[in-house]
């Protein structure tokens, strides 16, 4: 019966189960570990209560959204330095809207931010594709232009959506509130509408990679961009349709993260692309390109955010917890490494 047990054992490719579920085995990890640590550390606040992971799930949410662009920008062997830059020139742009419209112009401000957003990821594309330059420089340029250009419209101060007559003008429409926590009336939705969206949105992108044309050719871009090409890929197109809809997302992370702040922040999400793009390779994506998953995403996401929130809970200083990040960022590039090597 051992020899049998022994041969079953040796038939089971473990390099394939840690490739599918290793994102959820880190989860499960991380999880258990912060459980463990803040009820043994003297003075560490509760982890595992049911206020601490919803509030989890809601601080995931603005990285979890612009990661979804993300996964399909290192699928196709891309890279995105300019996502937190972008994300502060969305959340900057969408105040002033706002406060130009005395607080009374959300649809206007959203598409504003949005659009914003959007054009800065269609110029990187144009960049990348239409230029051929490789998309680490372009982007590097893009994070330090687009956070300049958010700190020039605002004056390098955070700018409020309300006039000083009536600061809280803007709370009365629909931008306010999207990923606080729920009051009591609205129980009934479980997750604010900032959650909600990630969710849905994580859907459709699934749905784009998995089942469309579009889907297909990132993946071939990723894997071997001279066979796709070959193959009649239309490769520019595809790549600035990528971080053009990257930057969408980005746009729509920005929408939260200024409901969250209930301001425009020029200085915001400084570094907020490290936890983009390790979030995505934590998920299982491959930075060599042709390989990642939206659910190993959102996994990687919360992951990212359940470390932060455990140092916090444990009282650690942030530059603790920068290192710990750092650490994470650099063992999955090189856990990515070392999967490559053995398939």
């Amino acid at each position: 019966m051992d020899h049998s047990f022994n041969n079953s054992m040796k038939t089971i490719d473990w390099r394939i189960i840690l490739n599918r579920f290793g994102p959820l085995i880190g989860l499960a990890f991380v999880f258990v570990l912060f459980t463990i640590l803040s009820a043994v550390v003297p003075g560490a606040s509760r982890f595992a209560t049911a206020d601490n992971l919803e509030l989890m799930l809601r601080q995931t949410a603005v990285v979890g959204i612009a990661a979804l662009g993300m996964t399909m920008i290192i699928i196709s062997g891309g890279i995105d330095l300019s996502a937190g830059s972008n994300i502060a020139l969305g959340t900057v742009v969408i105040a002033l809207v706002l406060r130009a419209h005395g607080g009374h112009a959300p649809n206007l401000a959203a598409l504003s931010g949005i659009g914003v957003c959007a054009a800065a990821g269609l110029l990187i594309g144009v960049l990348v594709a239409g230029g051929r330059l490789m998309p680490f420089i372009v982007t590097l340029g893009a994070w330090g232009a687009l956070r300049g250009l958010a700190e020039g419209l605002s004056g390098n101060t955070r700018v409020y959506p309300s006039p000083l007559s009536n600061p809280d003008a803007w709370r009365a429409t629909w931008l306010s509130g999207l990923i606080e926590r729920l009051p009591e009336e609205r129980l009934w939705m479980l997750f604010p509408p900032g959650v909600w969206l990630m969710m849905l949105l994580a859907v459709l992108v699934w749905a784009i990679l998995r089942y469309t044309r579009f889907g297909r050719h990132v993946f071939a871009i990723g894997s071997n961009e001279l066979t796709a090409r070959l193959c009649g890929v239309p490769i520019a197109q595809t790549k600035i349709l990528i971080y053009t809809l990257a930057g969408v997302l980005v746009g729509l992370a920005a929408i939260l993260d200024f409901s969250w702040n209930a301001a425009g922040d020029p200085t915001g999400r400084v570094g907020a692309e490290l936890d983009i793009i390790a979030a995505v390779v934590i998920g299982g994506a491959s930075l060599s390109g042709g390989q990642g998953s939206v659910a190993g995403t959102l996994i990687g996401a919360l992951i990212m955010t359940m470390v932060a929130n455990g140092c916090t809970k444990l009282g650690l200083e942030n530059w603790v917890q920068k290192i710990v990040t750092g650490g994470i960022i650099v063992l999955a590039v090189t856990l990515d490494r070392l999967r490559r090597r053995a398939l």
